[in-house]
């Protein structure tokens, strides 16, 4: 077992098992273990994913005694919606609670036809990123396949206008490599004919870099864009930002990366947090240059969302235009990201954090 699997926190309660957590042949043996037909299974997963219901007695096509049974023992949904904050700016963030009490976070960020659905994967997060406030009160526990599912599915509801929800980004609450299996359920879940229908191309797993898992991934044949946060150009640097960075090198990194690559075909992209004072030097630039050069990796810049009661600040306009540019001239493809949401509690985290401190416990 590596060190960072040491950390994960426990395997996703059972007692959360949801109809979201189904795949049509669980579904299938659930329906044959109650003398129902096998077609049962489908007309279950096309009235969720399809037609976009959350309530068995709307299922028309099923008995009155399966409807009864199906609300009894599997429900469709395992949260509800306990905080909801609208940016002026179109950003729609949700805190969830689930039937434990566990809180996660999940975001609508519009732009124009893309509609993207921001999921977690934990509760909580065991990274500790010294910047962030997901991992301040460390992990409570990981979530089950369903919950990342019904993420989307709540995010789904929120595109209005037309819109489809077109992308989804595992960018939110956990580190996705850290509960795997979970991880992989919801990304076959999301990208399947049978369920969401989102193409794999448009779907994001960012992680802080766990190699092993990061190979595992590339191994399961799906065409997911896989997103480093790298945070930081050198080792050095980058443990102080990265707690879990502490045994795992950049050069162990850049392997893993070449190796999704090659199994692939994707481009990796990196994502880099701009720390006013802290990663964001000219000299910061030219080292991370020759880092994704080696990667053949795209980066995307991010400008710091401020925490209340941590020290890191947003570096300046010019500051940020000054980190590009050198990226830039030195032939790597970057990309610097809009900050969205600022007039609401729009870093990853946030949210959570502050209901937690209003209803008086700790992070």
């Amino acid at each position: 077992m590596t060190h960072t699997e040491q950390r994960n926190g426990n395997e996703p309660h059972n007692v959360h098992n949801t109809l979201l957590d189904q795949t049509p042949d669980t579904l299938t043996t659930l329906c044959a273990s109650w003398n129902e037909p096998g077609f049962r299974a489908k007309q279950l997963l096309e009235w969720v994913y399809q037609r976009n219901v959350d309530d068995y007695e709307r299922m028309t096509n099923l008995s009155k005694s399966l409807r009864t049974r199906l609300t009894d023992a599997l429900p469709i949904l395992g949260s509800r919606i306990v905080a909801r904050q609208e940016s002026s700016d179109g950003v729609v963030k949700l805190l969830l609670e689930w039937r434990d009490g566990a809180t996660t976070e999940c975001v609508l960020i519009p732009d124009g036809l893309r509609q993207t659905a921001c999921i977690s994967t934990q509760v909580g997060c065991p990274v500790g990123c010294v910047f962030c406030a997901s991992g301040l009160g460390g992990l409570q526990r990981q979530l089950t396949a369903g919950e990342v599912v019904e993420q989307v599915i709540r995010i789904r509801a929120l595109c209005g206008g037309g819109h489809r929800l077109s992308n989804v980004v595992f960018m939110g609450l956990g580190e996705p490599l850290a509960n795997y299996t979970t991880t992989v359920h919801a990304l076959r879940t999301i990208n399947a004919d049978w369920g969401l229908g989102i193409g794999a191309r448009k779907i994001t797993v960012s992680t802080v870099g766990l190699p092993t898992q990061m190979r595992r991934l590339a191994d399961e044949k799906m065409q997911v864009t896989l997103a480093l946060s790298l945070h930081a150009p050198t080792d050095e640097l980058r443990r102080e930002i990265i707690p879990w960075a502490d045994r795992v090198s950049i050069q162990e990194l850049t392997d893993a990366c070449s190796y999704y690559f090659e199994r692939t075909g994707r481009e990796i992209t990196l994502e880099y947090i701009l720390l006013g004072g802290l990663n964001d030097s000219e000299r910061q630039a030219r080292l991370l240059a020759t880092v994704a050069r080696r990667m053949r990796a795209n980066i995307n810049l991010i400008a710091y969302n401020p925490v209340d009661g941590l020290p890191y600040r947003r570096p300046d306009d010019s500051s940020i235009n000054r980190f590009r540019d050198a990226l830039q001239n030195r032939g790597v493809n970057t990309h610097l990201r809009r900050s969205r949401g600022i007039d609401i509690d729009a870093a990853c985290g946030q949210l959570r954090r502050n209901r937690i401190v209003k209803l008086g416990g700790s992070t």
